[in-house]
């Protein structure tokens, strides 16, 4: 087994990683880390989300910038301003005992005024949204003229944006001689491109991302009709006491209607999308880990950055065009060895994607059935019961209540009182109709293959209403301030406004 004192970190930054609890590097982190410790090398990684591409290109990063040196040496771009900061908070950690190493993240919507100010002081490694750093660099707040370390991370994802002319234009402004490390889940032809014309004979590193991603992560996937999507979702939370997870949906509106559906069944549920202000998103994110809310409704774009060990389920409210697009959005849960299931949710008329994803991805697919309002109660009763038996009572009851109420007891059998207090919960649970959500029926003719057919309906089809989780309004996710004020400005684009390959409404 390969450890990290093997790679040739510093002593620091192993210091670091014992405290941290990171005994074996990933395979991206072990092929990496040496290469990029060596000397002057570029380099393509390509490994899928989840895989520890931070760390694998992170750690030699920070060995290698000297401290000494007033000018910055490194920058990352990344894609969205949620990538871009859960970058800068692992460097904070991960440089806790080198000598003073400045790091400061620059994305749009945020005030650009308090970036200049933060970048007046030396910043030795600048973690940027394309949009916002190429702002900076016109008011002559950033120079890359001394540039040593260029890292794209989630290169693929920035060209699919519509970020290619503002990477030619960064590129610019950066010396020939700099180290270019590129990291990747695909090489499309564009990532060819780009490599052909600014990287000089990289060394290609390329793990086994499909074993690496998908081998804690159960597969599923359930037939239901579009207008009952949203009902069939809540069985699934019901049914599996404790989920925490994410759910994906194609458009922002999708995302915000299905939001707002589940906070009115008293769901702890918020919405992440690109309409959302910076104030709004961040406020989101701090009580998805605070476990204010524990599910989390979310676009692809929106969603990037997100870094959650815990996450328990990953739903595909709808399936996404791109199969790389699948294995990121599962790549969310089965993390940190634990184990994940990833659901999506199909029309019959898409089932034939299934057996595609099967065959392009190396991984299987259970079919899985749709919740019953019974087994929904059954669940809740069993967990009911053995928080019944675990509870203690020494002392917490007044013997002389005690015994009236036994009294008052008295005539029933066991089997009576214990029939009478689960008429009791079941009431309580308030699960409304047992109507099956499955839909086995077969493909229609003519059936849009792509999308399956049908308008989207967020009316959750029946089932009535939803026993309280608590929360009540409080579980918006802040009021009206989580809901998405209006557009977001040309700084804030880097969120996920621009694409080349998706529609304007889909982040």
């Amino acid at each position: 087994m390969v450890t990290f004192e093997e790679l040739g970190l510093s002593d620091q930054i192993l210091k670091v990683l014992s405290e941290l609890g990171f005994e074996k590097p990933t395979e991206i982190q072990e092929r990496a880390i040496p290469e990029l410790m060596s000397g002057d090398v570029d380099m393509i990684g390509l490994a899928q989300t989840g895989t520890g591409k931070t760390a694998a290109f992170g750690l030699p990063l920070l060995d290698r910038i000297d401290p000494k040196e007033k000018f910055t040496q490194g920058l990352i771009l990344a894609p969205t301003r949620e990538l871009g900061k859960q970058i800068a908070e692992q460097l904070a950690i991960f440089s806790k005992y080198l000598e003073r190493v400045n790091v400061l993240a620059v994305y749009g919507g945020a005030p650009i005024h308090l970036q200049i100010k933060d970048l007046r002081r030396t910043q030795h490694v600048i973690i940027a949204t394309p949009g916002r750093l190429i702002d900076l660099i016109k008011r002559k707040a950033v120079h890359l003229d001394q540039l040593k370390f260029l890292i794209l991370d989630e290169a693929d994802e920035m060209l699919n944006m519509g970020f290619k002319d503002e990477l030619d234009k960064i590129l610019s402004y950066t010396p020939e001689d700099k180290q270019t490390w590129l990291f990747s889940a695909t090489m499309a032809a564009p990532i060819k491109k780009i490599v052909r014309k600014y990287m000089d004979n990289p060394v290609e590193v390329k793990v086994n991302s499909k074993n690496e991603v998908n081998v804690d992560i159960e597969h599923q996937f359930t037939t239901v009709r579009q207008r009952d999507k949203a009902e069939a979702l809540t069985r699934f939370l019901d049914i599996h006491s404790g989920t925490r997870g994410v759910v994906f949906c194609r458009t922002k509106r999708d995302t915000q209607n299905l939001a707002e559906v589940l906070v009115r069944k008293n769901y702890k549920a918020d919405a992440l999308h690109g309409d959302l202000s910076q104030f709004q998103r961040d406020r989101v994110m701090k009580r998805f880990k605070a476990n204010d809310i524990n599910v989390l409704i979310a676009t692809d774009v929106a969603a990037r950055g997100i870094d959650v060990s815990d996450l328990s389920h990953v739903f595909h409210y709808d399936l996404p065009d791109d199969n790389a697009y699948y294995t990121h959005r599962s790549g969310r849960t089965g993390r940190a060895g634990k184990k994940g299931i990833s659901i999506s949710f199909l029309n019959v008329s898409e089932t034939y994607r299934i057996k595609r994803l099967e065959r392009e991805l190396g991984i299987r697919f259970n079919k899985v059935s749709i919740p019953s309002t019974a087994d929904i109660a059954e669940s809740r009763l069993e967990g009911w019961c053995i928080d019944t038996l675990q509870q203690k009572t020494n002392g917490r009851v007044d013997e002389e209540l005690l015994e009236k109420i036994s009294l008052i007891f008295g005539n029933l059998s066991k089997e009576e009182l214990i029939a009478k207090v689960v008429v009791s919960e079941l009431e309580k649970l308030d699960l409304g109709g047992n109507r099956d959500l499955n839909d086995n029926s077969p493909p229609r003719r003519g059936a849009d293959r792509r999308h399956g057919g049908g308008r989207r309906d967020y009316r959750g089809g029946g089932g009535g209403r939803r026993f309280s989780r608590g929360g009540g309004r409080d579980s918006r996710g802040g009021g009206r301030d989580s809901r998405g004020g209006g557009r977001d400005s040309r700084d804030s684009r880097d969120g996920g406004r621009r694409s080349s390959s998706y529609n304007r409404n889909r982040y």
